[in-house]
């Protein structure tokens, strides 16, 4: 997608500060944090929602949650954990049209979020 800010990001055409990349996906500190620790985790395919996810984004979609795993141990969170969330369309919050996960971590998160 050629106006998309994270397949720029991916294509390293804005810079940011990245935490963790693979073949398929690519882990950033958010700009605007919410938490002490917030990454944006992204896969590198542009899929715009989760209501564009096709049958082989699977694979995808699970190598992003397994990013997540790493980086958390990484960061020393397996004692104190993380909030993993995606939003999914205007209305849920979502502001850029390529799924990704934002995680939260670093002080102790209330529930119901929002």
């Amino acid at each position: 997608m050629q106006d998309c800010i994270f397949c720029k990001i991916v294509k390293k055409e804005i810079p940011a500060e990245i935490v963790y990349e693979n073949d398929d996906v690519l882990v950033f500190k958010d700009i605007k944090p919410a938490s002490p620790i917030h990454l944006l985790l992204i896969p590198k395919k542009h899929i715009p929602t989760f209501f564009d996810l096709q049958p082989e984004d699977s694979k995808i979609i699970g190598e992003v949650q397994r990013a997540a795993a790493t980086v958390a141990r990484d960061m020393g969170l397996t004692k104190q954990g993380f909030r993993l969330v995606s939003n999914c369309m205007e209305d849920a919050g979502q502001l850029v049209f390529h799924i990704h996960y934002h995680m939260l971590a670093g002080r102790p998160l209330q529930w119901p979020p929002g």
